[in-house]
């Protein structure tokens, strides 16, 4: 895209300049619409969630032998769902606000087995590869007990086959563990971005790391090609997989079991809005997509993005989706949260999900340290940075008068709110690291 262009597409877009400059911005989209009218566009619907949900159930006795972390919960892989009051007076105190309404943490960088979002749709699509397999070849029936996977006879059996994937770190965590945990040989191609531990804990599995010096998208085209060439090799596409989208889209229906549990409403007079980090938007946009399902048009979601690395918000503001990269007007894709260092959005996810979510917002690398810091030194939770990408959503969506009013929110509806921030990650951050972190905050 040459400064004609950009200046072209700038005038018709003026916040184009504002991501251009690096500048934290937000945009609450004029054409949300709801779940029942944009439904059609998506192309899935409770059924699939339903199937999805089943799957993992399933599963859930293999998982608990093979995880013995999962156990607990008998093999079923889900994360916490806290109240956070005294970061909310912390948010209100660092941004001279008062936030109508309560303020929750959907802790996802704890989840079992990888320790981020990743955990649900990352080893939801291996599971769905192997059982595929399996019962392709007569080993096992939908009927069985899926314990017996964990097993000699079926890690024999899945040694014959790979898998590969392009990742920044935390997907690549995920589906490197999960699969060579069942006996797949299994190859991540990381780009330059992605954490050293992280490369370091996935060959402790015996996964193949394959590194790139470049960003994401090449690691993504590399490994597709590597896999093209091996016929026993299945991809795992981040960009536009159906099947990942889907194993995020469960979280909808815990969330509001969850929910259920503790008592929290949510209807008309008592909205949910919650808060998604975002990188080329499989995980925001299946959580995205099951909550829409779960909750219909009483929540309201939005996606947070790295000033670096703002590629969903360029590729629905614009509307050319993934037609267009961060790198093409001229931002560089470099940022400290490292699996939100997307520059392409997926195409699949920007347009399925384009009507159901509310809104985008920027922020830069130093705010999400500062977070990190407050939410340490406040609730003594500790994230990796990308995860810290929502924790302003209350703020923005607080200020934007414009956006309140055009929902025709009420003082009182707003006062009955609860706002969830979906943290992403940092549960298995190493201890050395998360210190390096919190130094970087200016709390």
């Amino acid at each position: 895209m040459n400064q004609i262009e950009i200046k072209k597409l700038s005038s018709d877009k003026p916040l184009i300049e504002d991501l251009i400059k690096l500048k934290p911005c937000s945009w609450f989209n004029p054409n949300t619409t709801s779940v029942e009218v944009a439904l059609p566009y998506v192309g899935l619907d409770q059924t699939d969630i339903s199937k999805a949900s089943e799957r993992l159930t399933r599963f859930a006795p293999y998982l608990a032998l093979a995880f013995p972390e999962t156990s607990a919960t008998k093999g079923i892989i889900e994360s916490p769902l806290v109240e956070i009051k005294q970061m909310k007076k912390a948010l209100e105190i660092k941004f001279a606000i008062t936030i109508p309404g309560q303020l929750y943490l959907k802790k996802d960088s704890h989840l079992p087995i990888s320790g981020s979002i990743k955990a649900r749709g990352g080893i939801y699509e291996v599971l769905t590869h192997a059982e595929k397999l399996a019962i392709e070849n007569g080993l096992l029936s939908e009927d069985d007990d899926y314990s017996q996977l964990f097993s000699e006879k079926f890690k024999q059996f899945f040694s014959q086959y790979s898998i590969a994937v392009g990742s920044t770190g935390n997907l690549g965590l995920s589906i490197g563990i999960m699969s060579a945990k069942l006996g797949f040989k299994v190859s991540v191609h990381m780009s330059a971005d992605a954490r050293e531990w992280k490369k370091q804990k996935l060959r402790e599995h015996g996964v193949n790391v394959v590194e790139y010096e470049q960003d994401y998208g090449v690691a993504v085209e590399q490994g597709r090609k590597a896999a093209q060439s091996d016929p026993t090799c299945f991809f795992i596409d981040d960009e536009n997989s159906t099947t990942l989208f889907l194993g995020y889209s469960v979280a909808g229906e815990r969330l509001k079991h969850q929910f259920e549990e503790q008592g929290i409403k949510v209807d008309k007079d008592h909205p949910l809005f919650v808060y998604l980090p975002c990188g080329v938007g499989g995980g925001p946009g299946g959580v995205a997509f099951g909550l829409k399902m779960a909750f219909g048009d009483n929540v309201h979601c939005i996606f947070a993005e790295p000033t670096h690395s703002p590629c969903m918000f360029l590729g629905v503001y614009t509307g050319l989706h993934d037609k267009i990269s961060v790198q093409e007007i001229g931002i560089d894709n470099i940022t400290a949260a490292d699996g939100l260092a997307v520059g392409r959005p997926s195409g699949f996810v920007g347009r399925a999900m384009e009507r159901l979510l509310a809104g985008y917002y920027t922020l830069s690398d130093q705010d999400m340290y500062d977070l990190l810091v407050l939410l340490d030194k406040t609730e003594n939770i500790q994230l990796e940075p990308s995860a810290l990408a929502g924790m302003q959503g209350p703020v923005i969506v607080t200020n934007n008068s414009e956006y309140l009013q055009r929902m025709q929110f009420t003082p009182q509806q707003l006062q009955n709110a609860t706002h969830l921030v979906w943290a992403t990650g940092g549960g298995m951050v190493p201890k050395e690291e998360m210190q390096k972190y919190l130094k970087l905050g200016r709390i």
